[in-house]
């Protein structure tokens, strides 16, 4: 018996160990795989030209600073009226900059290949390592590789490498671009046999609840001077349990050549990806030789069932779906045009507590940090590719480069977001010029068969201003059905969803006039406020909505715009008009606004000294508009009420209070306790409305459904500005050198009350291991730096972008304005 359970133990220490080798085994091939791509931003030398004494050259006598990647030179410049890049490009000038590092690269990988991998680098960039030229790309915003093998040194000897930007020559966009290296850089590492870049594209041509099939082609490289025999396995994971392997091929690749291999897998019972529940898979790919792995590649994606009815709009598993989008511009506001993943979210964040539940990349390829957060977070993306064709809208936009370059941009593209659970839609072009004419038809056809040859699984749309001409009533400000001419690319039956810019007053009529193709409203409203801002609204104009071009200003205060969502382009809506349409309709799948945020640069309607748009639903800053509840009331579950303006006028000033709600059947208004009045939304109302004379005091807003109260929220007279309060979105953040805290900078009151009409000037310092990246306050007219200390509050309100660095510690922001108590706020970083 005692030699039995000696037996035992020793067979379970036995086990034990066997499992112990086998987990370090698995953590070693992790290990081996982690470093096949691997961050290169870091201690990059910068300097930007002058451009009378450098013209096109650097030397021994160049100056350089230090700096870490992602980088926008631009935005660090002044604003300037007469900058080349106009109003349009945010009126920060471009110019030509140089970028250099030297590194090394360790002996092990000289029979490896190794790669440089830019994200995104705006515009015309040229690169070079160790003086050996690897290539142009003109475009800005999709990501390129060069091999560097042939040319590096190995081991302790140093590589130099170097990029040329040329952002020189403007006007070459219609918004803020930005300047430079501003988006990730990455060495890639990998076996001569390997998975190429963007090397795989799966689907799942079939999904039910009891099982997800799933196709994946594999694009494979053997780089060596002699064939190699391989075995391809590809294993499907849910976190980190698997759940589907692929059929396994073993294959002898010939020298110097590449294959494509197709193989299937199956998911029992697969979780599927929605806008609530956002769920991934990982599919890991691996090259084995000899039964080791030489290569191994990881991709995410999703398992989901999406279609465009021409009855029933976007349906997403089996569910109808309103799409509640926005577009977006690239830059981060304060940031530039630098992307960091943080920033990212955090608007993402916002915007999803608004409610909504789409993006549009508007007008270019996106980040790909956007589209992972997207997939992580719910979003219905439509991924669009080109602002122009061979027609230019600016000077030296990429309309110079289309002949050369089109198509291998659009390849990329694909082949680098196909992957994507979160895109939905292919938009081939924006507001094209040649939209109107035989030839657009012809480049739409080529761009479409691009789109089709690289992925059959989403359909494909333009963004065309109009599909149909507009035949609007003046008086009625309907549309007529009398003599439509369609657009000849949407005629052309070469779109698989019509895409509509504004036009609204049309959508009712989609189904007649494209009785064949479903609808989706690409760009829509163009209504345009000011945060905070409601003077003379009452007094000054009795009708509503206003038009831009009736220069509804005030002579105080310059390009500034009500807050009410009153203002509209000529072109454009109100954000109430077009939501009315798209609710109505169940064909009509759903609209993308224009825009979630405010962006540098098109100041529509304004010219200088105006900076930056009016369109956002947000500010600049972060900070929602008035308009964002109107949204939130609508598209979200959350009980809502919001009123507005603030309570700070002249005595007896006639102001119009309005009420955004939910959930509830009215809503009465108190003014001091006594009430004046309840109102009650009408037919397809979406606020309601008092008009009062102003008396200081407590402006208090109770909502309630069947004489119970639903919601209470008030606003109080404010006094003179007393003090600020920091408030930061997170208190803790990473020491990695990239995170943001983003704090709220308000004015308020000897009482705790915001002071709505305070613009005083705030001072900022901070203590510890971490900078100041960013100020602003959203005002579209500030010329003052976003990359300074200190910034002019709009409005009560200014923000400070506060980011760590590799050590981990303590924080300490502090705020001062004169005449105001201070305020400190720590921020811890680990």
């Amino acid at each position: 018996m005692k030699y039995r359970r000696k037996s035992l133990n020793n067979i379970l220490v036995l086990l034990m160990l066997i499992a112990v080798i086998l987990l370090d085994s698995c953590n070693k091939k992790e290990d081996a795989f982690a470093n096949r791509k691997v961050s290169f931003n870091s201690d990059w030398s910068f300097h930007l030209n002058d451009s009378i004494k450098d013209k096109d050259t650097i030397g021994a006598s160049t100056k350089w600073r230090t700096l870490n990647l992602p980088h926008d030179w631009s935005i660090e410049g002044k604003f300037d009226e007469k900058s080349p890049a106009g109003y349009g490009g945010g009126a920060l000038n471009g110019g030509l900059g140089w970028y250099k590092k030297t590194f090394k690269v360790a002996a092990a990988d000289s029979t490896k290949i190794t790669s440089i991998t830019f994200d995104g680098v705006y515009k015309n960039s040229e690169v070079w390592i160790n003086g050996h030229y690897l290539g142009k790309r003109p475009n800005g915003y999709i990501g390129f590789q060069y091999d560097m093998s042939s040319y590096l040194n190995y081991g302790d000897q140093n590589n130099e490498i170097i990029v040329k930007v040329d952002n020189s020559k403007q006007p070459n966009s219609r918004w803020y671009s930005g300047s430079g290296i501003f988006r990730n850089v990455w060495i890639e590492t990998t076996d001569k046999l390997h998975v190429e870049q963007w090397g795989t594209y799966l689907t799942t041509p079939k999904v039910t609840a009891e099982k997800a099939s799933v196709n994946i082609e594999t694009r494979i490289q053997n780089d060596y001077s002699k064939s190699k025999k391989f075995t391809l396995e590809t294993t499907i994971y849910k976190e980190d349990k698997k759940v589907g392997s692929a059929d396994i091929i073993n294959i002898t690749l010939t020298p110097k050549s590449g294959t494509i291999l197709n193989v299937h897998a199956q998911v029992d019972s697969p979780i599927l990806w929605s806008i609530e529940k956002p769920e991934l898979y990982t599919a890991v790919t691996e090259i084995i030789v000899d039964d080791k792995v030489v290569d191994q590649y990881k991709t995410n994606f999703g398992i989901r069932d999406f279609k465009f009815d021409l009855n029933k709009g976007f349906i997403l598993n089996g569910k109808q779906v309103k799409i509640k989008g926005v577009c977006m511009h690239h830059d981060l506001g304060p940031l530039g045009s630098a992307i960091n993943t943080r920033a990212i979210e955090r608007q993402l964040e916002i915007l999803k507590e608004m409610g909504v539940n789409g993006i549009r990349t508007s007008h270019n390829p996106p980040a790909p940090e956007l589209l992972d957060l997207c997939d992580k977070m719910g979003f219905i993306v439509m991924d669009e590719a080109f602002d122009m064709w061979k027609q230019n809208k600016t000077k030296y936009d990429y309309a110079n480069d289309w002949d050369k370059w089109h198509d291998r941009d659009l390849v990329d593209q694909l082949r680098r977001d196909r992957n994507h659970p979160s895109i939905f839609i292919w938009s081939i072009g924006n507001e094209i010029p040649e939209q109107w004419n035989g030839n657009g038809v012809e480049i739409a056809k080529e761009l479409a068969s691009i789109v089709r040859l690289n992925d059959k699984t989403r359909p494909i749309t333009a963004a065309m201003n109009p599909p149909v001409n507009m035949n609007i009533d003046e008086v009625t400000l309907q549309f007529e059905k009398k003599n439509v001419q369609v657009n000849p690319i949407a005629a052309s039956g070469v779109l698989d969803l019509i895409g509509y810019n504004y036009a609204h007053q049309t959508y009712a009529h989609h189904k007649e006039n494209f009785p064949n193709t479903p609808f989706i409203a690409t760009e829509t409203t163009s209504g345009l406020e000011t945060r905070g801002y409601y003077d003379n609204v009452s007094d000054v104009v009795k009708k509503w909505p206003v038009r831009w071009d009736l220069k509804f200003t005030d002579g105080n205060q310059g390009n500034t715009v009500s807050a009410y969502d009153q203002v509209q382009t000529p072109w454009g809506s109100t954000h109430e008009a077009t939501w009315k349409v798209i609710k109505k309709y169940d064909f009509l799948s759903g609209m993308y606004i224009w825009t979630g945020f405010d962006y540098i640069g098109e100041p529509t309607p304004y010219e200088w000294p105006s900076i930056s748009s009016y369109f956002g639903i947000v500010d600049l800053a972060g900070f929602p508009k008035d308009v964002y509840y109107m949204y939130q009331s609508e598209w979200t579950d959350k009980t809502v009420l919001h009123i507005f303006p603030h309570w700070n006028w002249k005595a007896g000033q006639t102001v119009d209070v309005w009420a955004y709600y939910n959930k509830a059947d009215e809503v009465e208004l108190f003014l001091n306790g006594k009430s004046v009045g309840k109102r009650s939304k009408k037919g397809d109302d979406l606020h309601v409305m008092w008009r009062i004379p102003f008396q200081p005091g407590i402006l208090k807003a109770v909502s309630r459904k069947n004489g119970k109260t639903v919601l209470e929220t008030e606003i109080k007279t404010a006094g003179n500005p007393d003090n600020l309060k920091l408030t930061a979105d997170r208190s803790t953040i990473k020491a990695d050198g990239n995170d943001l805290s983003f704090v709220t900078v308000d004015i308020l009151d000897a009482n705790g009350t915001l002071a709505p009409n305070a613009n005083n000037e705030i001072n900022f310092s901070l203590k510890g291991n971490g900078k100041i990246v960013g100020v602003c306050s959203g005002d579209p007219v500030s010329h003052e730096s976003y990359k300074g200390s200190k910034h002019t509050a709009l409005n009560g309100k200014c923000l400070v972008i506060v980011q760590s660095d590799t050590k981990s510690g303590r924080l300490e922001l502090t705020a001062k304005a004169n005449g105001l108590k201070s305020a400190t706020i720590v921020i811890t970083t680990e």
